[in-house]
């Protein structure tokens, strides 16, 4: 239980009370349970859908559980989004590229990217047949922090400090392992086909972008954490929005 309130104080901004610091091993060690936070966060959006859809028409419902969502987790991964955009937009030697990462002012690739994230996420949600609607919703934010556990797990670090190097120098192949074992039962007891689909597409995805990060900086950041994030929540909402036939 203690590991969860890490993970949940982190990956949100929802109050948890009593007392939860940690040390440095135990963020590692609560990346394993990130998927149930990421079920814990879809039950909330989920709640603002149904009672949403009583009152409002389904493209407004989905741009407030868009907006819902940037909120718990306190755009988190926006600004991830935001930071690796500029950085490659940036271009520049593997120096150059950190220091953009890391400056806290927002350049104009970074702002489009998330305009652009919350445009897609906002229209494929939309767009999810009716009958498929709480399966996404409960899904999209487990797989994508089931892929974050895949861009992390034993990679190397870009920096010597930031939070990237905190995950990656104390996750091991048991947090990986137990993080997807519970993506795949929550899969499995929701959504099999799509979310399998999702889970799959995701993992490839974050595989690509760490061998690319590795091979441009020699490792990951947090933001680059959070970047995965990102396109997974949208891969998978996509997904679950097209028709199969």
């Amino acid at each position: 239980m203690r590991l969860y309130l890490i993970a949940l104080q982190f990956l949100t901004i929802i109050p948890i009370p009593g007392d939860t610091r940690c040390a440095q091993d135990d963020l590692g060690r609560a990346t394993a349970l990130f998927p149930l936070v990421g079920v814990t966060i879809g039950g909330m959006l989920l709640l603002d859908y149904t009672l949403l859809s009583n009152f409002f028409g389904i493209s407004l419902v989905a741009a407030l559980v868009v907006t819902s969502l940037a909120v718990i987790t306190g755009a988190l991964h926006l600004d991830g989004l935001a930071d690796v955009c500029d950085a490659v937009a940036a271009r520049g030697d593997r120096e150059h590229f950190l220091a953009v990462m890391k400056d806290s002012n927002t350049g104009a690739v970074g702002a489009v990217s998330v305009a652009l994230a919350l445009l897609l996420k906002w229209q494929a949600l939309a767009s999810v047949p009716a009958v498929l609607a709480i399966p996404a919703i409960l899904l999209f934010p487990v797989i994508s922090r089931g892929a974050q556990l895949c861009v992390i797990a034993g990679a190397p670090h870009a920096r010597n400090n930031g939070l990237g190097n905190l995950f990656v120098s104390s996750m091991g192949k048991k947090e990986i392992s137990i993080g997807v074992v519970f993506c795949i039962i929550l899969i499995a007891l929701i959504e099999p086909l799509r979310g399998t689909i999702a889970l799959v597409t995701s993992i490839f995805m974050a595989y690509c972008v760490r061998l690319y990060f590795k091979k441009r900086l020699g490792g990951i950041t947090g933001d680059i954490i959070g970047f995965v994030n990102e396109l997974s929540e949208i891969l998978t909402l996509i997904i679950f929005s097209a028709t199969l036939k």
